[in-house]
């Protein structure tokens, strides 16, 4: 069982490698490829859209065939992406952008069958309490390739800035197989329902769970969307503003992502035991990140910036393992891909959004850039407060008494008269 929690952790490890080990690298891809912000930023935006539009298909396929049947071949696609984008910069002189992008394009193929479903599997073969824990540990994986990505970049850009290409085709490959062979996906009767039907389940779903749904698939947007922006901006800055060196940025990097998987870590433990306050905890996550917009607004001394993003990666650290637990839990197994993986559509247009976003924003300020990430986090907080219903997305085998307790802490029963 603790291999197959392992190969399933990796999954989200490798994915998040995608996107978060290139940013160390952009200054000297800009430079060797001659690329404007952003078109650099476009690198990012190319593997993120395809996946996020792609997850949903393949949560339906993962409904229908299984989670390992998508998974294992969604992996070799990512790798096979990486190999075509670096092979276009190293081989296609003035094309080679036009075949980086093509090649970000196939990961992002491949990513759409990589970490929700991952999740997703990991919430068919776990239950209740401990299934908080383990999704909890995807995150923090989730969470580590974000801080190991960074430094990592910055290492091997130092030798050659295109070399990350080839390490995620060397590394997601064999992860791929490795997970076909060794993990044992739990026997349960799939969805046998066509393309049209299965999808009016799922609007089913969201009739029954949509505001709460859908304010907790918005907030999984939004940090991704604020999280990777800051990222971009940061890789910006750490070089042309403040002269730091590639391997210094790539740790300055991985001060928030650290904070997130630390934190997502503790936070699936707590979760384990208290899922009561899970509408607490996203609130009071969401508004740690909002203070660190707020700050970086009003100072732009390095020590108080970089001491910010620290912050928001506990932020975020907060939110995501909550969503992923309350998502996750919200329908059964036959419909459980599907809406795991819109998740993970979101999450990755979040991605897709934000550096292109704060890039354009950089360019009114850092006040304007800070002051409207704040005020989307604001909305966003109060829609959790005012609409979201927790208690109610918690359902399935072993989630009966934890939503009887959500239920207790946030509406205790009233009194019986006295005879």
């Amino acid at each position: 069982m603790r291999g197959s929690i392992a190969l399933l952790a990796a999954v989200p490890f490798m994915m998040v490698l995608g996107n978060s080990m290139l940013f160390p690298v952009f200054p000297r891809m800009q430079a060797a490829l001659h690329l404007s912000g952003l078109q650099t930023s476009l690198v990012v935006t190319s593997f993120s859209v395809p996946a996020g539009l792609l997850i949903p298909f393949a949560g339906y396929l993962s409904d229908r065939f299984g989670r390992k049947p998508i998974m294992a071949p969604a992996l070799i696609i990512f790798g096979l992406g990486a190999l075509v984008a670096g092979l276009a910069v190293s081989f296609l002189g003035p094309l080679a952008y036009w075949g980086l992008l093509a090649g970000r394009v196939i990961q992002g193929v491949g990513a759409a069958g990589m970490a929700q479903l991952a999740m997703a599997l990991a919430a068919d073969i776990f239950q209740s309490g401990e299934r908080a824990q383990i999704l909890g540990w995807l995150e923090a994986a989730n969470g580590l390739g974000k801080v190991v990505s960074p430094i990592a970049g910055a290492l091997v850009g130092i030798l050659l800035w295109l070399l990350p290409f080839y390490i995620f085709a060397v590394l997601s490959i064999p992860l791929g197989v490795a997970l076909w062979l060794w993990v044992r996906e739990p026997k349960a009767e799939r969805s046998q329902k066509g393309f049209s039907a299965y999808f009016g389940g799922i609007r089913q779903v969201f009739r029954s769970k949509g505001m709460s749904l859908s304010i907790l698939l918005l907030s999984g947007a939004v940090i991704m969307f604020i999280l990777f922006g800051t990222l971009f901006y940061l890789a910006e800055v750490l070089e042309k503003r403040y002269g730091m060196a590639e391997l210094t940025s790539g740790f300055i990097l991985a001060l928030p992502v650290a904070a997130l998987s630390a934190t997502s870590l503790l936070t699936g433990g707590y979760l384990k035991r208290h899922q009561a306050l899970a509408k607490m905890v996203i609130v009071a996550g969401l508004a740690v990140v909002a203070g660190v917009m707020v700050v970086n607004a009003f100072f732009t001394d390095r020590w108080v910036l970089f001491s910010a993003i620290f912050f928001m990666g506990i932020g975020g650290g907060f939110v995501l393992p909550t969503l992923t637990l309350l998502i996750t839990s919200s329908t059964a197994l036959k419909e459980r891909g599907m809406v795991t993986s819109l998740y993970g559509g979101v999450r990755f247009f979040g991605v897709a959004l934000g550096p292109p976003t704060f890039g354009w924003l950089m360019h009114l300020g850092n006040t304007m850039l800070f002051w409207s990430a704040a005020g989307v986090i604001g909305a966003t907080i109060a829609l959790n407060l005012l609409l979201t219903h927790p208690g109610a997305m918690l359902q399935g085998k072993g989630q009966s008494a934890d939503r009887d307790r959500y239920v207790l802490a946030f509406r205790p029963p009233r009194p019986r008269p006295t005879p």
